[in-house]
């Protein structure tokens, strides 16, 4: 499990590396600039909802998933919440550690061009909203593998990938790259299923 965290820590640094370096820094301004152009108020207000939401429902499920097996006596059911909790705080750590190590500047410090809805403090890379919302996607789908979970599921995490972007304060790697640490995640902490 170890040597999975490392491995998930040199991938980062040379991704973000290879980002400043290539045509996909290009990809990513272009990318965030066309967004920008399109905002309506309405658009962000909604958007702005998800993205500030979205630590609320990754501690919902998990606390829902555990109130729910204690009413019911379910053990795999709070076997789950465990799950889908712990996977969401390793990758808040493994997400946290990334950005220390890696130390990219949001998208609006590092391009004149970007205006922000807002502009959040800490580093860019990867998006801790999006690595967050996709392991809890990807845990609580592993968990109950059924079409109504996955996609409502799904659906919210790639919203919330979607409204970093639109906002002006991840680029498109960002958010890849939090998406693959969220779903890697769950994925290594898959030990913890009943």
């Amino acid at each position: 499990m170890r040597q999975l965290y490392i491995m998930l820590l040199i991938l980062a640094s040379t991704l973000s590396t290879a980002v400043a370096q290539s045509g996909l820094q290009r990809f990513d301004d272009r990318t965030l600039e066309y967004l920008a152009a399109k905002r309506t108020p309405s658009q962000t207000k909604g958007w702005l909802l998800i993205s500030n939401t979205n630590d609320y429902v990754n501690v919902a499920i998990p606390a829902g998933l555990l109130v729910a097996g204690i009413i019911d006596h379910n053990p795999d059911m709070r076997q789950n919440a465990l799950y889908v909790a712990s996977s969401t705080a390793t990758t808040f750590l493994l997400n946290t550690l990334i950005k220390k190590l890696v130390k990219r500047p949001r998208p609006f410090i590092s391009n004149t061009h970007l205006t922000a809805v807002y502009q959040p403090s800490s580093t860019s890379f990867p998006s801790g909203h999006t690595s967050s919302a996709f392991s809890s996607a990807t845990a609580l789908a592993r968990a109950y593998p059924k079409w109504y979970v996955i996609a409502p599921a799904f659906l919210w995490s790639g919203a919330v990938g979607y409204s970093r972007m639109y906002l002006g304060v991840h680029y498109p790697t960002d958010v890849t790259a939090g998406a693959l640490l969220g779903a890697g995640t769950a994925f290594g902490m898959g030990f913890i299923r009943p």
